[in-house]
């Protein structure tokens, strides 16, 4: 078997990380949702750590 025949028999694998950062909705959804939650987890965090007053 020659080397074309090898290549047409087999289609090339787009590679994970290139279909995950051609996405770009995805990219939209997680450069929004990202921040949220960290700013989220953040304020708990700042709001949970004031003194109680007695």
């Amino acid at each position: 078997m020659n080397d074309e025949a090898k290549d047409t028999a087999r289609p090339e694998q787009i590679p994970f990380m290139q279909r995950l950062l051609d996405n770009h909705f995805l990219l939209l959804f997680l450069g929004v949702t990202i921040p949220t939650v960290l700013y989220v987890i953040w304020g708990v965090m700042e709001i949970a750590s004031i003194p109680l007053i007695e």
